[in-house]
């Protein structure tokens, strides 16, 4: 990899993370047009749970190449080895994050709907 190569250091960190953050975002943003639609028309399922996913795409994209991207800068900073800690950690954490905004954003979508969970 290229930390491991010098090539990148921990105070590159800010400028790789966010140009991460933005490619997740727009991928997940691209997906989620997709996706919700798809979802609905072609698939038959609910406008609310289309909406929900067409939302959330994009945030959990941007979580997982955000966290992809940083980890393995944290684990140098903490003088870690990065290929051993970060695939299990960032596999974590993408799926707790995921799941909270999911349900999050579920809850609200469904609320604009008129609908209680």
């Amino acid at each position: 990899s290229a930390m491991s190569a010098g090539i990148l250091t921990v105070k590159d960190a800010p400028r790789i993370i966010w140009k991460e953050f933005m490619s997740g975002l727009l991928a997940g943003a691209i997906l989620g047009a997709v996706c919700g639609p798809v979802a609905h028309y072609l698939m038959g399922i609910s406008v609310h749970v289309s909406t929900v996913v067409f939302f959330t795409l994009p945030l959990v994209s941007g979580i997982a190449a955000t966290l992809g991207s940083a980890i393995p800068f944290a684990c140098v900073a903490a003088g870690l080895d990065p290929s051993v800690i970060a695939g299990p950690a960032m596999t974590s954490f993408v799926d707790i994050s995921g799941l909270m905004a999911y349900f999050l954003i579920a809850n609200q979508v469904f609320a604009w709907f008129g609908i209680e969970l």
